[in-house]
């Protein structure tokens, strides 16, 4: 086998952020652009030499020849070796998991999360550092750098590695491990979570539908949820991955989680339903005819995770990610522990995890974890639930009503204004901006402006600091508006507005968002005059 040095010139680098590079899946399939992706990665972590790598992705459309690439690139660096799930999958928390319990060096994880798949829509990779997390600022600096200057890239002649046969093979030096993608992760959770009381739930008759979307949880709730627990078959829905989703948009939210939504509204529906995202890091939680939102979800995890024998001897503190909801932070309160609010993004949850500062971190983007990865954990999420229930022997909707009455409720609603046109997308962030300061002692469409700024952020742990981390104006009587531009899509912008208000009253813990959030969503589309800036009547999703 020879090892070939190709010329190259610099990529169009935009730069990696938390959930690395994201682009269209043509632009990932142009001549050198991912190899020269790969090599800046390499590059930018001190090159691969004498390491050992995990590798694998959300089976994706390009996810299998991509990881071809990648093994030929390792090998011609001289890593040791590389682990790789079977047939080139692994979901984010498991590739987390993977790379903590071997000790490597860090990972390569091939997925652009809950964005479509397929040769028309999405592709994306990202780097995880040594502790299983995403790579710090530092690191996708140093990546995005090596983009704007490389000249080359080392990839080795060879033919194509079996990724669907687990063992080992050699590749040009290298050991390639094949690995099953399910195993490791399932006897993790079984140390976390009282497998024994949820089978328990299950054999009495309790039924669930958990919707993999197509995706990569498939394969781990099926062999969790159906093989180790004993939901009847057919609890999994959508169990099988696809290259494009089944031709879906695998985002776990109400609006393009349908399918399962129907099921829980409709007549005879189950006791508890759950959907994860393309990656597997995100969930959602619905009871019979009963959406939980993500926020609420967090509380009530931090409120309730002593009841799991891998949390039972308490919580150290929790994080969320300032656009959350403040219902977790009712419950930190009551319990004692710190709460800690970060920016968007799940590396700044990272330092305070490796730090012991905090076990339960969340955001309400439908991410949720703890300290036993260093990724959100859809499916982690889903069975902190099912050991809730079967604890408690109370259903969803009794849970949140118990939560709600001692703590308040937190109405909070997000709408997502996606594929803005980005010049008219800052003009209305810019709106806002420049307002900040007159804001405070105004009343707009019946709101009380109390106070009003740009969120930054100082890592209690290593002192960097975020600027610039979303805009946010507070209203009287405990409301509160978020102004923020999302970096997960391909294609324009997304203006993300989050609306949420704090009731304490027992008579309106019972309204819908709808009601109670309407006069701040009127106050701050005023005040950004997104509608007429941007051209949109109304968001594309509202969750």
């Amino acid at each position: 086998m020879s090892h070939t040095v190709v010329k190259t010139t610099p990529i169009d680098g935009q730069k990696p952020g938390t959930s690395g590079l994201r682009k269209r899946t043509a632009v990932f399939m142009e001549p050198h652009f991912l190899e020269n992706y790969v090599q800046a990665i390499f590059d930018g972590t001190g090159g691969v030499e004498g390491k050992t790598l995990v590798v694998g992705g959300d089976g994706r459309y390009f996810n299998d020849r991509a990881i071809q690439v990648i093994l030929r690139m390792a090998a011609a660096g001289q890593a040791a070796r590389c682990i790789v799930g079977q047939g080139g999958i692994l979901s984010t928390p498991a590739a987390s998991h993977l790379i903590r319990k071997r000790g490597a060096d860090g990972g390569l994880i091939l997925s652009a999360s809950h964005n479509p798949g397929g040769p028309d829509a999405d592709f994306g990779l990202k780097y995880n550092g040594g502790n299983g997390g995403p790579a710090s600022e530092g690191v996708t600096g140093k990546i995005f750098a090596r983009t704007r200057d490389i000249e080359d890239y080392h990839i080795l002649e060879a033919q194509d590695v079996d990724l669907g046969t687990l063992g080992t093979s050699d590749l040009g030096g290298m050991t390639v491990e094949i690995v099953d993608p399910v195993s490791d992760y399932a006897e993790m959770m079984e140390g976390l979570f009282d497998f024994e009381a949820i089978a328990g739930l299950f054999a009495n008759g309790f039924t669930m539908r958990f919707d993999a979307m197509h995706a990569v949880t498939g394969p781990y709730a099926k062999a969790i949820l159906e093989d180790r627990l004993g939901a009847p078959a057919g609890t999994v829905m959508n169990g099988t991955p696809s290259p494009d989703f089944g031709g879906g948009h695998p985002d776990p939210n109400p609006i393009w989680a349908k399918a399962l939504m129907d099921v829980m509204y409709g007549d005879d529906a189950p006791d508890f339903g759950a959907a994860s995202d393309g990656d597997g890091d995100r969930n959602m939680i619905v009871g019979r005819g009963a959406y939980v939102t993500p926020s609420d979800s967090l509380a009530l995890l931090a409120a309730k995770a002593h009841l799991a024998p891998g949390y039972a001897g308490g919580l150290a503190g929790v994080a969320r990610s300032m656009p959350t909801s403040g219902a977790v932070d009712r419950v930190a309160e009551a319990l004692g522990i710190e709460c800690f609010e970060t920016p968007t993004g799940w590396k700044f949850f990272g330092t305070l995890l490796d730090a012991g500062k905090v076990t339960l971190c969340g955001e309400e983007s439908a991410g949720t974890g703890s300290d036993h990865v260093r990724e959100k954990d859809g499916l982690w999420a889903v069975l902190l639930w099912l050991n809730i229930l079967a604890a408690t022997g109370q259903s969803v909707s009794e849970l949140m009503a118990e939560l709600w009455s001692t703590y308040g409720r937190c109405y909070y609603s997000r709408h997502d204004y996606e594929d803005v046109d980005a010049d008219k997308a800052h003009a209305a962030m810019d709106r806002v901006r420049g307002q900040l300061t007159d804001l405070p002692g105004q009343t707009i469409a019946g709101a009380i402006v109390e106070w009003a700024d740009e969120f930054s952020y100082t890592d209690p742990v290593d002192g960097s600091t975020a600027q610039a981390q979303g805009l946010r104006i507070g209203f009287k009587g405990g409301g509160r508006a978020v102004f923020r531009l999302s970096g997960t899509g391909t294609v324009g912008a997304t203006i993300r507005l989050y609306l949420e208000q704090l009731e304490i009253d027992p008579e309106r813990l019972g309204l819908t968002p709808e009601e109670v959030l309407g006069p701040i969503n009127a106050a701050a589309l005023e005040i950004s005059n997104l509608k007429a800036l941007t051209g949109r009547n109304a968001p594309n999703v509202i969750t």
